[in-house]
């Protein structure tokens, strides 16, 4: 996806309240601005950084502007965490998953599990359907190791007990993580920093629920998708 209009270069000053952060533009005018990202954010929040903002104008905006990417680690990091299912959208069109490809039909945000939406649900009078829940991924320890989640997620872990439910009636369900940096060549699950989630992705491998990652090609006009990486099996956690 392109931008459009063009983000406006600044510099953060502070990131605060989750929802919010300070950020000074060129001209020197300081800004606050709406953070489109709950989480935790490690090592993207850094006063000073180099961070790009989309400009909105519409009346009923508390804020004109809103946080899309941040320069770390000498590259930059898409953080709006409403991109990835736009971003896995255009990864499976693009047939950078195979196993996710040749659907007929792609639909967004369906009922299924315990009043749970999956992400999209493919469907096709052949191949069938596949649930597949997006989770958007920005965080790394290690040089080219990209980890998930940054943060305990309850949530996260009910969808893949949910998914390995529904594969035990016969359907598939896939995770399609969306990495918004392109400094990484593989996946990890975290589970030092959410070993419920770990132990949760772990059942869900085991139950046949697919994974797949896809890495992303950013720069401060443009994010595309770009290739799958592998998933590190040590990262899975114990049942």
């Amino acid at each position: 996806m392109i931008f459009s209009p063009p983000l406006i270069p600044a510099r953060l000053v502070r990131r605060y309240k989750r929802f919010l952060f300070d950020a000074l533009l060129e001209d020197g005018t300081e800004v606050t601005g709406f953070c489109p990202n709950t989480g935790s954010m490690r090592g993207l929040t850094e006063p000073g950084s180099r961070i790009w903002l989309s400009q909105h104008e519409a009346a009923t905006r508390k804020y004109a502007h809103a946080l899309e990417l941040v320069e770390a680690d000498g590259t930059v990091v898409g953080v709006n965490t409403a991109m990835p299912n736009r971003l896995a959208e255009e990864a499976i069109l693009a047939g950078l998953v195979p196993e996710l490809s040749g659907f007929s039909s792609l639909k967004r945000e369906q009922r299924y599990g315990r009043n749970s939406r999956i992400d999209i649900l493919l469907e096709d009078t052949t191949k069938g359907s596949v649930h597949v829940e997006v989770k958007n991924v920005h965080f790394i320890r290690e040089a080219g190791l990209a980890e998930f989640p940054d943060s305990v997620t309850t949530r996260g872990a009910k969808h893949l007990d949910e998914m390995g439910d529904l594969v035990q009636t016969g359907r598939r369900a896939a995770m399609l993580f969306v990495i918004q940096r392109a400094d990484c060549d593989r996946l990890k699950i975290c589970s030092d920093l959410d070993p419920g989630y770990g132990r949760a992705f772990a059942r869900a491998i085991a139950r046949g629920v697919e994974a797949y990652a896809v890495r992303c090609h950013l720069e401060p006009g443009k994010i595309v998708p770009e290739s799958l990486i592998r998933i590190d099996e040590d990262g899975f956690g114990r049942l």
